[in-house]
């Protein structure tokens, strides 16, 4: 039994993460979605495509990166996640999809758990495309999860002081 799997790649930055395509329904280009009332930062609101309902998850923000201006690169990809119990379904926004591609499971290196920017509990592997490294998300853990997904979250600038200017 072959040990290579299709995954697909997203880019967030300069960072390339992997999804099991077993999981992904589909790839909308960037829409809005409406607004929920009092959801977390990361829930950007809902869908509905095709008389189904999505909640919209931002990467970055679940991820604890910046913000970027949306592009016509930017996509929202569908997904069915296996959360215990019951599937899930919710809608990732990625700044670009880049290509569906396979990566060998039997390769795939454990997230490091000391020294590493990811939070080893979000990661199911880190396989490589080419010579770059592509970081699979364990989908269930990352939306089950509610604490950062990244190592460390970075650390904002405290703002200073403004000079007094003279009248």
């Amino acid at each position: 039994m072959s040990s290579v799997w299709q995954y697909l790649t997203l880019g967030l930055g300069a960072e390339t993460f992997g999804i099991d395509v077993e999981h992904v329904h589909e790839i909308l280009d960037y829409r809005v979605p409406a607004a929920l009332p009092q959801a977390p930062a990361f829930l950007l609101g809902m869908i509905d495509v095709r008389g189904q309902s999505y909640p919209v998850v931002d990467l970055r923000t679940k991820l604890g990166l910046p913000s970027v201006a949306r592009t016509p690169a930017t996509r929202i990809i569908l997904l069915n996640v296996p959360m215990p119990g019951r599937a899930l379904r919710v809608g990732f926004v990625a700044d670009r999809v880049i290509e569906v591609t396979e990566l060998d499971r039997a390769e795939m290196e454990a997230a490091p758990e000391v020294g590493g920017r990811w939070n080893a509990r979000y990661i199911a592997g880190i396989g490589r495309r080419g010579e770059a490294f592509v970081v699979v998300f364990d989908l269930v853990a990352l939306m089950d999860g509610n604490g950062p997904a990244l190592a460390a979250a970075p650390q904002a600038a405290a703002p200073q002081a403004a000079a007094p200017q003279a009248a």
